[in-house]
């Protein structure tokens, strides 16, 4: 069959994530008809799986400002701005008011399997710009289907696509095999059946970021407990401890990071988690009673561990997308204007400025990556960012260029970050605080966060910035 002519396609979002469903907000805002395709069942899927864990960023900063001019317009009330929400909150009280909003803009248990020009693979030149999208689908009963575009805008983020526990990028010898014994996200300790998984046994934790300091509080708070005697965490550091492996403590200028650096310190200093430095896993190797023994690069064994949580960072899934023409860094797999304003050796959430169409661009005209897909394999992004860029955009594709290039989001000279916190009340706060955080860290609320909305998807770290 024919394709439509492009002016009457909509414009393809994929993912109805924060990013995601304010991109489909702000194409509205334009007049430009937009269509949500989503794989998991329910508005916000990746979110709702770290349901648990509480973000740095208050309601303030995750709340995109045309998608609550949208939500206003149903009699949706905006929650208080100072609190900050957990992911469970997000979830039911904004994604998924914002997605009944859009209605049947939305199309959920629908995953896009392949994205490319109509009757042009990536090698034609011949008319490539002016063909529509073709995009192929499958829905959760199974059943295929291909569908038109005018442009594609990608939000799918990157929590399907864990990076593994082998030092090298690759997993590590034995890691599938190991698969039932290993976690690649915080587990949920509130949870009865998980906590009995890890309450009394040695579970080793891999990674260096927010979501590894949380585990470790976590876990450390369980060994505290009257079920837990016994837990007991093995930290598992690629490089050695030096004075920024807790992050800046006090000084931090995120406070509520500052405090997951030092709750992990804490749990190390009061014995509930030994550290190892300079091991790059190689191999994983089950003994016969089924525990796990760690085999470092270096020839190092560790002693048995009952349980492995990998908290080593995320990356796209591009797997989908092999037939358009993108420009990625090499390094990040992030969109090539856009890597040296995030790559992390010389970036922190608080300090990438804002940016657009142009650095989202690609060879292929008309595709944006954006959301935590934008950022490819760098560890920390912005709600705040996400919805500039969709404004931006949404702006480009209207065409009104002047709109798509001026930028209309000031972050504070602290950034605003988020991801995985160890708050446990929704109101904590402080009035005098920079940026998104409280000013003081909250060191005595060391306890795991009360699951809110639907049980355990962009990691516990999906909030503002992930880890």
């Amino acid at each position: 069959m024919n394709a439509p002519a492009t002016p009457e396609l909509p414009v393809a979002v994929i993912g109805a994530g924060p990013s995601g469903l304010a991109a489909a907000a702000h194409l509205l805002d334009q007049g430009i008809e937009p269509l949500v395709l989503e794989a998991g069942r329910q508005a916000g899927a990746a979110v709702r799986e770290w349901a648990h864990v509480r973000l740095f960023s208050t309601w303030g900063e995750v709340i995109d400002p045309v998608a609550e001019k949208l939500l206003a317009s149903t009699g949706w009330t905006r929650p208080d701005p100072d609190t900050y929400p957990s992911g469970g909150d997000w979830a039911e009280q904004y994604l998924q008011p914002l997605a009944d909003t859009l209605g049947h803009r939305v199309r959920l248990g629908t995953t896009v399997t392949g994205v490319s020009r109509t009757g042009r693979d990536r090698i034609v030149d011949a008319d490539r710009e002016q063909q529509p999208f073709v995009m192929h689908l499958t829905h959760a009963d199974g059943r295929e289907e291909r569908i038109f575009a005018r442009s594609v805008i990608d939000a799918s983020g990157t929590w399907a696509t864990p990076s593994p526990a082998g030092g090298s990028g690759l997993a590590a010898l034995g890691e599938h095999a190991a698969s039932d014994r290993i976690t690649y996200r915080v587990p949920n300790l509130k949870n009865p059946a998980t906590r009995a998984r890890y309450a009394g046994r040695r579970t080793a934790v891999i990674g260096s970021g927010a979501s590894a300091f949380t585990a470790l509080a976590y876990l450390a708070d369980l060994a505290k407990s009257k079920d837990g005697t016994g837990t007991k965490g093995v930290w598992i550091l690629r490089r050695g401890i030096s004075g920024s492996t807790f992050g800046g403590g006090e000084a931090d200028q995120l406070p509520a990071r500052g405090a997951l650096g030092l709750a992990a310190k804490a749990a190390v200093d009061e014995g509930h988690a030994d550290a190892v430095t300079g091991f790059r896993t190689e191999a994983v190797e089950r003994d016969t009673d089924g525990r796990l023994t760690l085999v470092g690069e270096d020839g190092r064994r560790l002693d048995p561990v009952d349980e492995l949580i990998v908290l080593t960072g995320f990356r796209p899934d591009l797997s989908f997308l092999n037939e358009l023409r993108l420009d990625l860094d090499e390094r990040l797999q992030a969109p090539a204007e856009l890597a040296p304003l995030i790559d992390p050796n010389q970036h922190s959430c608080g300090t990438v400025y804002p940016h657009g169409h142009r650095e989202l661009s690609h060879p292929e005209p008309g595709v944006y990556l954006v959301g935590m897909k934008s950022y490819g394999r760098a560890p920390t992004f912005l709600a705040m960012t996400g919805y500039e860029q969709v404004r931006s955009v949404a702006a480009a594709i209207a065409g009104d260029l002047a709109s798509a290039d001026r930028v209309e989001l000031t972050l504070p000279e602290t950034g605003v970050c988020g991801g995985a916190g160890l708050f446990d009340t929704s109101d904590t706060r402080e009035t005098d605080s920079e940026g998104c955080c409280a000013t003081t860290p909250p060191l005595a609320q060391l306890g795991t966060p009360a699951t809110v909305g639907a049980t355990a998807e962009e990691a516990p770290a999906g909030g503002c910035c992930s880890s």
